[in-house]
């Protein structure tokens, strides 16, 4: 491309791609520059090398928020041939007596939760009756009054109440319903109870209930595969093999964007950041980490309760006080005996990721301390065994990414930090700096990371905040169609 550019995306996650995408369809020449040799950042699906014809998702792997988002509304995945399935069952928790299960219908859920189906019914009926309200509350920039000043009040009263430990108990009788929620808050990798863990419950509950917890037909990469192809119709540019490390190794361009963590963006731009920005970039805060295992199985995993066969999606971890003392290890350095596991099969709902032989993928990941080169295989193993007798038996291979190296193939993840960034509540409501608008960064500078709102997810949220601040910049104050 001759000449000046008008955008420079650095990074191309999900949030890199829908800034890149949205500008190209506004008429900018945009180039996205990626450091390692592939697109799209931790949305991506690749064979292991564990089993012919098995593939595995890299990092994220479910997606309620894809369907939910306003961004990916917008740009109609469907359309575009991405096809989002979601299990009866959108997630699970295996218990030492059972199961909770929070099945996409929620009278079911609260039925079978017994005595505390009313609470669970009290908790998420108005949220998921106005599950759109709730969306827009919590993917927005947060610098609007909400849509919906009742959901957003009815929202903040149950975070708080599932967010200070006096309070979160006291609607329960039993442990399946507290261990669901608990289960869900613990995606924030953050001590529980906490606000933002609790947050992050709500909206990912409600979307359970309102959208189901979906997986895309043959893996994430479909989601990546979709935004770039769109650029490139439009006349974007990439770029990979292509580290953003000095200001020397962009283009000339009117503005950059950075899908990175705040450090990168002031080590890069150096004097073009306000320097009470740069401050606050530069003591940006990183949370504890996630170590990876891949599994090929040759059956599905044979879970104790069988309700929890049909969960796309299962939190192994126990009880909720076994769950927090599971977190609190984490914030003592420690690895806990019993870890909390997050478990991905997408075998549930994609008949597809089923190999020839009978042989499926299975995800997982653990909570460790930032940066442990703990091998974590038999951590997760034992957990799962813990709740599946005889899981060793059907594990035909398995690979480790310990959490320290999961930077060297995404650098946003710093220590394993795969939310790029500790997930607190100012954090997740105003950014990586003490500024008005998080998205601005500078003259000409611009981050949409998940470092800044609605923060971690596969929701495009933040690059569309962002490209809209950028359009502004140039006189552009309606945003362009994203529909096919």
């Amino acid at each position: 491309m001759a000449g000046r550019l008008d955008v420079v995306v650095v990074g191309s996650g999900p949030n890199g791609l829908a800034a890149a995408l949205t500008l190209a369809r506004a008429g900018l020449s945009v180039q996205v520059l990626e450091a390692q040799p592939h697109l799209g950042g931790g949305a991506r699906t690749a064979d292991l090398g564990l089993a012919p014809g098995v593939v595995h998702d890299t990092c994220s792997a479910v997606h309620p928020m894809a369907i939910a988002s306003p961004f990916f509304r917008r740009f109609d995945l469907r359309s575009r041939g991405v096809r989002l399935v979601a299990p009866d069952a959108s997630f699970a928790q295996p218990l030492p007596d059972g199961a909770g299960v929070a099945y996409q219908d929620l009278a079911r859920t609260a039925a079978e939760l017994g005595p505390d189906g009313d609470a669970w019914l009290e908790v998420f009926g108005p949220l998921v009756e106005h599950a759109d309200d709730v969306v827009e509350l919590i993917l927005g920039d947060h610098r609007r009054v909400p849509r919906s000043l009742t959901t957003a009040v009815r929202f903040g009263l149950r975070a708080l109440e599932q967010g200070v430990g006096p309070l979160w108990n006291r609607r329960f009788r039993s442990d399946a319903a507290p261990a669901l929620l608990t289960g869900v808050a613990a995606h924030s990798i953050t001590p529980l109870p906490s606000i933002a863990g609790s947050g992050t419950a709500l909206l990912l509950g409600t979307l359970a209930h309102a959208v189901g917890w979906t997986v895309p037909l043959g893996g994430t990469q479909a989601i990546t595969d979709a935004m770039v192809a769109d650029l490139l119709a439009h006349g974007g540019e990439v770029r990979t093999d292509h580290p953003v490390r000095t200001r020397a190794d962009l283009p000339p361009a009117r503005a950059v964007v950075f899908d990175t963590v705040p450090a990168t963006v002031a080590e890069v731009m150096g004097s073009r950041l306000d320097r009470r920005i740069a401050r606050g970039y530069q003591a940006y805060r990183h949370g504890n980490g996630a170590t990876k295992v891949d599994y090929v199985l040759s059956a599905p995993v044979p879970w104790a309760d069988e309700r929890v066969r049909a969960a796309g999606t299962v939190h192994v971890g126990g009880t909720r006080a076994e769950m927090v003392a599971a977190e609190h290890a984490l914030t003592q350095g420690r690895h806990s005996e019993h870890p909390m596991v997050l478990v991905s099969d997408p075998a549930v709902t994609d008949p597809g990721r089923v190999a020839a032989d009978g042989n499926r993928p299975l995800w997982t990941y653990a909570h460790v301390p930032a940066g442990s080169r703990v091998d974590m295989t038999e951590a997760i193993t034992a957990e799962i065994e813990r709740f599946a007798p005889g899981f060793r038996d059907v594990v035909v291979a398995s690979q480790c990414v310990p959490a320290a190296r999961l930077e060297l193939h995404n650098a946003n993840y710093v220590g394993g930090d795969i939310a790029a960034g500790a997930v607190t509540l100012p954090r997740m409501l105003g950014g990586p700096a003490l500024t008005w608008d998080p998205f601005v960064a500078g003259d000409g500078v611009y981050l949409c990371s998940a470092a800044v709102p609605p923060g971690p997810g596969v929701h495009g949220m933040g690059g569309w905040h962002a490209a809209r601040r950028v359009l502004a910049q140039v006189g552009i104050h309606r945003p362009p169609d994203l529909a096919p």
